[in-house]
């Protein structure tokens, strides 16, 4: 094997010293003449150049002092710091430089991310440390949201690219919190907690909240109405209380688009009834004023007219006509409940006849 090396510009060698088994680093340009006692453990490889706006990771970084200076010890070994890891920007490494024995490139020069407007990157501390004055722990996590350029560090790791959801009109985002945090509109949320943004334009989720879905208004017309179930006790948008179980129909007279709370599940979309001035239907269990279905009662709807059944309300025969009596001609009706006919203004008992 040949003794002379001839190490060119910006290259660099490992030799091994076997009486004392240390590893030194030899730079060149130089000619270096190998001893017996030596062994070359490393060929004469490019020196590590870092382009513009690039950075490399270093695993087993060597240790140096103030003055950036690599430290030995009483052997001439390099001092390293063994698990490590040390990211080496462009702007701090202006010049290509070797590696010392014991270090490893884990990360090729690599350029730097730029996030864009309406983007964010998710980001995790996988060591504690101080981020410009605020402590992070281990498992924190946070957002770097853009336009910046993010500038990466050993004590943080990239977890995840995010891109904001547009909400259009009649659209909202449906969030889910991972943990307890503080969202955008300054809203406590638990864990598990899902809430609604309507807010028009790109929302970017935070660290702890996950995108669910994009919800779509449904559209209210004269003739459709929505019957919704409440799925837990809460307000809606009308800031109407609705207790768990609760239905009832969403008109136009409220809205012509509405989209659905977290907590509201459409059971079905309720169409118009529509009665000629010669027709006329029997409600089962009519809705009163307070909104309750009144169980075993029927209420009759004389046309012209038009009208939603509320939730849980039946037409007993469906739309029936009316009976068209000539002048010799007549009907005979009985009584199966009590009531006060007002055309004759009297009482009915059950069983009588008219």
């Amino acid at each position: 094997m040949d003794p002379i090396y001839r190490i060119p510009p910006y290259y660099y060698i490992h030799v091994l010293d076997q009486n004392t088994s240390v590893t030194r680093l030899e730079i060149g340009p130089k000619t270096f003449f190998r001893q017996d006692n030596e062994r070359i453990v490393f060929e004469p490889s490019k020196m590590i150049t870092l382009p513009p706006r690039h950075y490399c990771v270093i695993e087993n970084p060597v240790v140096k002092n103030e003055d950036d200076q690599a430290q030995f010890d009483n052997n001439g070994q390099a001092k390293l710091l063994h698990g490590s890891l040390d990211v080496r920007l462009e702007k701090d490494y202006k010049e290509p430089f070797p590696l010392y024995p014991g270090e490893v490139l884990k990360q090729a020069p690599t350029l730097v991310k730029y996030v864009a407007t309406n983007s964010a990157l998710r980001l995790k501390a996988v060591l504690d440390f101080d981020d410009n004055g605020e402590q992070r722990k281990t498992g924190d996590e946070w957002l770097f949201e853009g336009p910046g350029t993010y500038i990466p560090r050993k004590e943080v790791s990239v977890e995840e690219h995010i891109v904001a959801t547009v909400i259009g009109p009649n659209q909202a985002v449906k969030l889910s919190a991972k943990k307890e945090l503080i969202d955008r509109m300054g809203q406590h949320r638990v864990a598990g907690e899902n809430w609604l943004v309507k807010q028009l334009g790109a929302y970017v989720p935070l660290a702890y909240e996950t995108v669910v879905s994009l919800e779509n208004a449904y559209v209210v017309t004269d003739k459709k109405a929505l019957h919704l179930r409440a799925l837990k006790t809460f307000k809606d948008d009308f800031g109407q209380t609705r207790n768990n179980g609760d239905e009832w129909l969403v008109t136009k007279e409220q809205t012509e688009t509405y989209i659905l709370n977290v907590y509201e599940q459409l059971v079905s979309i309720v169409n118009i009834n529509i009665l000629t001035s010669r027709q006329y239907c029997v409600i089962l269990n009519p809705v009163s004023s307070d909104g309750k279905n009144q169980l075993g009662k029927k209420k009759l709807v004389v046309g012209d007219k038009s009208f939603f059944l509320q939730p849980n309300e039946q037409l007993e025969n469906g739309i029936q006509n009316i009976c068209i009596l000539s002048e010799d001609e007549g009907v005979v009706v009985k009584c199966i409940e009590g009531f006060n006919d007002e055309i004759d203004n009297v009482t009915r008992m059950p069983g009588k006849r008219k």
